[in-house]
């Protein structure tokens, strides 16, 4: 868990926080599950959890319209396809944005991870971060996370 830890205080920041969104993220909890069928673990008014297989979880900040984010974090250095259609799913309940643009992104972030440790791709609207790192507690990581932004072009 200390090794998910960055990439969830880093999605927090990214997005913000505040409880004024809670209806907001409400919604957006409901369609990550809805489009993922990832189940809730820890549900806030403005950070939900989920699981969503064995080795994958979810992470999503709420930040308000256009501020917020969702990751999807994986045990082991080389996530399996399935891995990339639940995060584009996921990165689309958050951004509307199609979820093959997503995936797409995702795979191109996560090569690139795979040999400089980090990297983004931007998107209208969004940027997908990549990093790979390895764990002293559990080994290989993959983390990826989806980050809007208020810059729509």
């Amino acid at each position: 868990m200390r090794a998910l830890f960055p990439l969830i205080v880093f999605t927090l920041l990214a997005a913000g926080s505040g409880t004024a969104w809670a209806q907001s993220c409400d919604t957006l909890i409901d369609k990550v599950t809805g489009e993922t069928a990832a189940k809730t673990t820890d549900r806030r008014s403005d950070y939900a959890s989920f699981t969503a297989g064995e080795d994958m979880t979810l992470t999503l900040a709420c930040g308000g319209p256009d501020h917020s984010s969702v990751g999807a974090q994986y045990r082991g250095a080389t996530p399996p396809d399935r891995y990339f259609d639940v995060f584009g799913k996921a990165g689309h309940a958050v951004t509307g944005i199609d979820a093959s643009v997503i995936t797409e992104a995702a795979h191109r972030a996560q090569a690139t991870a795979t040999k400089l440790r980090h990297s983004n791709v931007d998107l209208g609207g969004a940027r997908v971060t990549c990093s790979a790192m390895v764990s002293p507690d559990k080994g290989p990581l993959t983390l990826c996370a989806v980050i809007e932004n208020s810059d729509r072009s």
